[in-house]
């Protein structure tokens, strides 16, 4: 009898503990202080049970406790990602305004080019021009009088000045008295004066 006594005294004091326990359990989960969903998880698992509604997974405690945390990343990541499309929008079109830049950069440098390639063109002609000059002033200035007015006045007004005037130069320079003023006397007064006049006033086409 004794020993049945002390057995059920056992049990008693057992489910004493046990109901102290869960209902421990509940208020503590109740305060939020423990999650009673993932301790009885395990238990239910191990029968092969359904986890209750009130009772999560350790797992899916976690991912609860998580969410906030994820949504807030996912939000700074959307927020990223937005001023990132921005800025690259902002490359983008600065490098279209490096590009037109660019490209009228180039535009400007092939105008220059052709222009720095027009005047050399203009200034070997000028310098042929001044030899070709200089050779006809030599050559009128070996011949007759009248055979050397008769070639001048085959030329256009500007070519008889710079000839003249390179005959002149040449004179100068050998410090002898060019025919120039001889040939305006063999020339028809009305040309020669009209040539000695713009002479006169007429700047030179050469240097």
């Amino acid at each position: 009898m004794r020993r049945r006594g002390s057995f059920g005294r056992v049990i008693v004091l057992l489910l004493l503990i046990i109901i102290l326990a869960f209902g421990g359990l509940f208020w503590f989960s109740y305060l939020g202080l423990v999650n009673a969903r993932g301790v009885f998880s395990p238990v239910y698992s191990l029968f092969g049970l359904k986890t209750p509604e009130g009772i999560a997974s350790p797992a899916e405690a976690e991912g609860d406790l998580d969410a906030d945390r994820y949504a807030k990343r996912l939000l700074a990541l959307d927020v990223r990602s937005q001023e990132l499309d921005k800025k690259e929008a902002e490359v983008t079109s600065r490098e279209k305004e490096a590009a037109q830049v660019s490209q009228e950069l180039d535009d400007r440098l092939s105008i220059i080019e052709e222009k720095e390639k027009s005047f050399k063109q203009m200034m070997a002609e000028r310098d042929q021009r001044e030899v070709n000059i200089d050779q006809i002033a030599q050559y009128i200035d070996g011949m007759q009088p009248d055979k050397a007015v008769a070639n001048l006045l085959q030329m256009d007004d500007q070519d008889i000045i710079d000839v003249l005037r390179a005959v002149e130069a040449t004179a100068k320079k050998a410090n002898k008295t060019s025919s120039v003023a001889y040939w305006f006397s063999l020339m028809p007064a009305n040309r020669a004066a009209d040539i000695q006049r713009k002479m006169a006033n007429k700047p030179a086409s050469l240097p």
